[in-house]
């Protein structure tokens, strides 16, 4: 038996289990035997084999070990109250064991137990305070819970503890990027991705933070990297970061059908069919953006336009309560408004099942602080993505998605695991209840009062290195001219100077907006003369505050979702000859409307008139469409035919 640990130790799992046999051909209850054939069959990833041994070593072997085992064996069966119960049996007999105090917290956030998890955790690091693990598991969890400021201690004493864990540098790095600390972010990404390639989502993790401060000095060959890995599925990446850098429809679904199915499991459906009691369809909307969020400022006119004598509608909010007059709008919008930060997918789940919901409905899709896990349950018997994510989510368990035929092609369809709902305008509802004060002189704003203003208040994720050069150009052949920008942080500002400086334009003529509540900004934009668009992710809500603003908004239509979307907004405002085809088409008129003032006035005479006539900011209008489209799919649902794509007429 001693030499049979031994080689177990070594590898040599085909000694290691014919000893373990033959001793228990003789002894069949021996329990260092079954402990030894367990241990065996776990290490070589034969976890049903190895349920049966281990659970009759545990409890049984003095020393400790078998229901530790036993425990990470049932987490790899996804059984997690068994995995649970041994490992809360391992630390009674054994408390002052780290390692098993640190696996039943795994096994807690399985189940969404997360205080006791946390407190697992920390049972671990009272008697090992420099457990990598441990301290890595708890930073993860803390920052899941939105708790990134109590979480880096945690990241930083695990990076510490084991510079070369490539799981804490990928914990640390996700933390400070949530704190905004980009550059920071980068070098620990960098470290994760140097030290282990193949890290789940810590390239994309890492090509993210780069994008945010503006950092393109290895971006080009990070984001072929991605790209390829998402190709090939060898790592799973983050869906949302590949849709700001790829164009690739083939590659957008790869990545989200490889994300769903490392996490999502498929469950039996929550909802059974029940007894209506008023004729309404019940509509359930999930996000965390119903607070200051773009979606909020898009969307909460809809909420309140629903035709209540034929749906009721329910707000699910998993997201952070600002306490701000946007969040008692949209509580007020809905007939009920469920806060649901503190369960569980399961818990939020059955709850959206047992409102009998007819259609719920998926404001967030794979963007940050999602939670798509709430919908794989199937909660309701019609599941539907919309507005927060332009794209495919490749989520079995979504129905459809809300598009017009700008943003998604017929030839695009194949991509998409949903079935498409076409809007007949521009999918993008907007609030046409919006108003917006008297724009601020433009000295007060760091404005030239009397040159050329271009301005891009995208993201500063969405500003790539061949469209920088490009604007750049522009400024160099507009005399005086400026270009207005949201600030991108001290790290982004800086880097965005040093690429103009390189390209010959002195960086005073980057100006950078503060940021500011939405009404102030909406005001202030209306000093600019030109939005300059991104690809291959364009402006979307940004687009249509431009436009609302009196902005005309130049873009170049890409080939996906994302980069499609301005080309839908001014499609429904009746604007289309501001829609290029390519980055020379987009460049020759942005040089020529910046050089005719009469060309560009005509175009914000037309912008002025359309606000008030265009489907765009019908809010009503936008409604009753996407009621209709609503309709017909519970109709569907009602005479038991799958889904399918359809048009709103």
């Amino acid at each position: 038996m001693q030499a049979a640990w031994q080689a177990l130790a070594r590898n040599d799992f085909r000694f290691a289990e014919r000893t373990a046999r033959e001793v228990l051909a003789r002894s069949p209850c021996d329990p260092e035997a079954l402990y030894l054939l367990g241990s065996t069959l776990l290490f070589e990833g034969r976890f049903a084999e190895a349920r049966g041994p281990l659970e009759s070593a545990a409890g049984r072997v003095e020393r400790r070990g078998a229901g530790f085992r036993l425990g990470h064996c049932c987490l790899a069966l996804g059984e997690l109250a068994a995995a649970e119960q041994a490992l809360r049996d391992e630390v009674r007999r054994h408390p002052n064991f780290a390692d098993a105090h640190n696996t039943l917290g795994v096994a807690l956030v399985s189940q969404a137990k997360n205080e006791e998890a946390l407190a697992a955790f920390r049972a671990a690091l009272a008697l090992e305070p420099a457990h990598a693990e441990a301290n890595s598991n708890a930073a993860n969890l803390l920052f899941t819970l939105g708790r990134a400021e109590q979480a880096l201690p945690y990241a930083e004493r695990a990076v510490a503890a084991k510079p070369q864990l490539a799981d804490a540098q990928l914990n640390l790095g996700l933390i400070l990027h949530a704190l905004k600390r980009y550059e920071e972010a980068v070098a620990s990404l960098s470290c994760a991705y140097g030290i282990a390639p193949t890290t789940p989502y810590a390239l994309s993790s890492l090509v993210w933070s780069a994008l945010h401060c503006c950092d393109w000095r290895d971006l080009d060959a990070h984001i072929a990297a991605l790209r390829a890995q998402v190709r090939t599925g060898s790592v799973p990446a983050a869906p949302f970061t590949l849709l700001t850098v790829s164009n690739s429809h083939a590659e957008q679904l790869a990545c989200a059908d490889r994300h769903v199915r490392e996490t999502f499991r498929t469950r039996p459906p929550l909802w059974r069919p029940k007894a209506r009691d008023d004729g309404r369809i019940r509509l359930v909307y999930l996000s965390a953006d119903f607070h200051q969020h773009a979606t909020a400022y898009l969307a909460a006119r809809l909420f309140e336009l629903h035709d209540r004598t034929r749906f009721e509608v329910i707000g699910l909010s998993y997201g952070p309560d600002d306490g701000s007059a946007t969040r008692a709008r949209l509580a007020r919008a809905f007939d009920r408004f469920i806060d649901a930060r503190d369960l569980s997918d399961e818990a939020a789940a059955q709850r959206i099942a047992e409102l009998d919901t007819a259609i719920a409905v998926d404001l967030k899709g794979h963007t940050g602080q999602a939670r798509l896990g709430i919908l794989a349950y199937r909660a309701a018997p019609v599941q539907v993505a919309y507005l927060g994510y332009p794209g495919t989510s490749a989520a079995p368990f979504i129905d459809y998605v809300i598009a017009d035929r700008v943003v998604i092609r017929p030839e695009d369809e194949a991509f998409y695991s949903e079935k498409i709902a076409y809007l007949p305008h521009s999918y993008q509802v907007n609030d046409d209840s919006v108003t917006i004060a008297d724009a601020p002189p433009r000295d007060e704003l760091d404005l030239p009062t009397d040159a050329f203003v271009f301005c891009c208040f995208n993201a500063p994720y969405k500003i790539r290195a061949e469209l920088f050069d490009l604007w750049m150009r522009l400024l160099a052949q507009v005399p005086g001219s400026v270009l207005w920008l949201f600030d991108p942080g001290a790290a982004g500002t800086r880097n965005l100077q040093a690429a103009a400086r390189a390209r010959g334009i002195a960086p005073e003529r980057l100006v950078f907006a503060p940021r500011t509540e939405h009404s102030g900004h909406l005001a202030r934009q209306q000093r600019a003369d030109l939005f300059l668009d991104t690809l291959p992710y364009n402006a979307h809500t940004t687009a249509s505050d431009a436009l609302r603003a009196g902005v005309p908004v130049l873009t170049c239509a890409g080939s996906t979702f994302a980069g499609r979307v301005a080309a839908s907004v001014l499609g429904a405002l009746g604007l289309p000859e501001l829609v290029t085809t390519s980055l020379a088409e987009y460049e020759a008129l942005a040089l020529h409307l910046a050089r005719n003032p009469a060309a560009l006035a005509a175009l914000r005479n037309k912008l002025a008139h359309q606000r008030t006539s265009a489907p765009l900011f019908d809010s009503a209008r936008f409604c009753r469409d996407l009621e209709r489209a609503y309709l017909h799919m519970w109709e569907r649902h009602r005479r038991g035919e799958p889904p399918a794509s359809f048009d709103v007429r």
